[in-house]
């Protein structure tokens, strides 16, 4: 491997001066073909979701991150870091760099719209990386800002592929400019002339453009009013009918939203106008179209509520500020958003394989394999756990379900629909009241307080537990046509020995009976009716990776279950109104039979 030598001036002009996309990258790989695969967002052009920590990648990268991203571990939104092979950084530092006369550490923001120098040299005998960064116009400073010891041997053997790349948002675009590179092998690379860059644009150039943009679109349809009037009242009103079909609403709180709205004409034709051909489901929130957009060309899912839906406008709006931002490999990604009169639609990636629920409960289509709903329940509580304590605010789903988790065309599990969504800051609490979700899903303590708090969430995540690996509702119909508690029917073959015998009969016996075992507790465990005694998703997930040993479900909690038998004469799961209080049977673990006869009688 032979030694290099690099210097660039970069600059990163986002559209808002404390928040910006993911960022750019210096990089030098074996080949080009594995740039061809690179997705964007975390992935800065270089890697995807299947390769990135694959050491087949060979890529090298010095990373000018603008966006902490909990799973590659970003220590921050404002670093710059070392990359081989994988996105999470060798080594990292916040930017900044030493000054020569003082020795103190002067912090930089990557998107402060100001040049910045950065020296990348790496020593091939030595196997040495040393990076510098320093504003524009400051001579180099004599303390680098990191060094670490990277053989890079394996990332170039006899060709080599030098360059950058940059990635942007879904919400919060970016623009990343290089003004001046220089690179050398064997030897320093050559100054820069700074007074030969380029210059970067005014901040007000964007500003500028709309306004012009907007004052010609005024213009316009000034002149299409008048001469529709001059030609006749006929035409005048043709007009107005097709402005009228495809008008939209815009209001304050979309301004930093702007650059992701749909118009509605494009989804209107993308969908071949809401055909119910290209219809892939409908819900209480309203429809679901498949769509084909025409620029750029892509497939997408349109989900359409109307007015009337349970979904109104506050909770569009929480859908689109929430899953807009969140970055995690089994979320939904939320393209953009459109809204129209009583309409609100958004956009998302389209999944070939639908949702969930079809695979589970359709008698007609291929039976879905343990090993694959293993895979999805732990794609879905990795995502809980990103929500609940890795982000950096809270997120509360509150409508977790099998019909929410969505199939890509691996069969990953990735949880959708944010409509009902709660934001709030570490260390607080929601301040909703409002009881609301899918019957089934509801943990007990919602119809005495109605506050949703991760736990609520962690109650719904137990019941899918108990839907993917039994194939039944949370509430079904059984052979003598009654209905039937999904948790109650398996504390029963539990309390029997014969849990086992609770598993999806379209399995047979193709499953893992220690994993089926860890899945069958921990829906119990999660269902538990005391909130504050149902695990958290870390503890979860440690059941899950086996980290954990298998949870034991105590003798009272078996007792008190089997005392606690519900009837539900007359009671219908689709007609039933959500904001009614509602009676719960849940789990218990590890407490007397009198705490838990106590608590089992408040949530009834």
């Amino acid at each position: 491997m032979r030694s290099f030598s690099t210097t660039f001036v970069f600059a990163i002009f986002g559209q808002y001066d404390d928040l910006s996309s993911d960022g750019m990258a210096f990089f030098v790989s074996t080949s080009k073909e594995v740039l061809s695969a690179a997705l964007p967002g975390q992935y800065l052009g270089l890697l995807n979701d299947t390769n990135n920590g694959n050491h087949s990648a060979r890529i090298f990268a010095v990373e000018l991150d603008t966006f902490q991203d909990a799973e590659l571990q970003d220590i921050s939104n404002n670093h710059v870091g070392v990359d081989v092979d994988s996105l999470v950084s060798r080594q990292a530092f916040p930017t900044g760099y030493y000054d020569d006369d003082t020795g103190v550490f002067q912090g930089l923001s990557l998107i402060s719209r100001k040049p910045m120098q950065v020296w990348v040299d790496y020593d091939g005998t030595a196997m040495e990386i040393t990076l510098t960064i320093a504003p524009l116009g400051v001579a180099r400073p004599k303390k680098p800002l990191l060094q670490t010891i990277i053989d890079l041997s394996d990332v170039v053997q006899s060709t080599a592929y030098v360059g950058f790349s940059s990635a942007t948002g879904s919400i919060v675009s970016a623009r990343h400019f290089v003004l001046g590179w220089s690179f050398a092998l064997d030897e320093p690379a050559l100054a820069l002339n700074i007074s030969m860059l380029p210059a970067l644009p005014s901040a007000s150039t964007k500003l500028s453009a709309r306004t012009l943009i907007s004052n010609i679109a005024i213009t316009w349809l000034a002149l299409v009013v008048m001469l529709a009037l001059a030609i006749g009242i006929g035409i005048w009103i043709c007009v107005r009918q097709q402005c009228h079909k495809y008008s939209e609403v815009r209001e304050d709180w979309e301004v930093p939203f702007g650059s992701n709205r749909f118009s509605y004409k494009d989804l209107f034709h993308a969908t071949k106008g809401f055909s119910d051909k290209n219809l892939l489901g409908r819900g209480g929130f309203g429809s679901v179209y498949k769509g084909v957009l025409r620029e750029p060309k892509m497939e997408v899912a349109v989900k359409r509520m109307s007015h009337n839906s349970r979904q109104g406008v506050k909770e569009f709006i929480a859908e689109v500020v929430s899953i807009g931002r969140l970055r995690h490999r089994n979320l939904t990604q939320l393209l953009g958003y459109c809204r129209r009169k009583d309409e609100l639609l958004l956009v998302y990636d389209y999944m070939k394989n639908g949702s969930l629920n079809k695979h589970l409960h359709s008698r007609n289509g291929q039976v879905l394999c343990w090993s694959k709903r293993y895979s999805i329940i732990k794609g879905v509580a990795s995502s809980l756990l990103y929500l609940h304590e890795d982000w950096e605010q809270v997120v509360i789903h509150r409508d977790i379900k099998a019909s929410n988790m969505l199939l890509d065309n691996k069969m990953n599990g990735r949880l959708g629909d944010f409509g009902l969504a709660r934001i709030y800051d570490h260390e607080a609490t929601a301040e909703t009241t409002h009881v609301a979700g899918t019957m089934g899903y509801l943990a007990p303590e919602l119809a005495r307080a109605g506050r949703p708090t991760p736990f609520s969430d962690v109650y719904a995540f137990g019941m899918f537990l108990l839907e993917v690996t039994c194939g039944r509702k949370p509430i079904f119909i059984d052979e003598h046509n009654n209905r039937v508690l999904l948790v109650e029917w398996v504390l029963e073959h539990h309390h029997n020995g014969s849990m086992l015998d609770t598993v999806d009969p379209r399995l047979g016996q193709e499953f893992n009976t220690e994993e089926v075992t860890i899945v069958l507790k921990l829906g119990l465990l999660c269902t538990y009716p005391s909130p504050n005694a149902r695990p958290i998703m870390r503890k979860v997930m440690q059941y899950l990776d086996h980290d954990q040993s298998p949870p034991n479900l105590s003798p009272s909690y078996i007792s008190y279950i089997m005392m606690a038998q519900l009837q539900y004469e007359g009671f219908d799961s689709h007609n039933m109104p959500c904001s009614q209080p509602i009676a719960s049977v849940a789990t218990v673990s590890g407490e007397s039979s009198a705490t838990i006869l106590r608590e089992g009688r408040r949530s009834v």
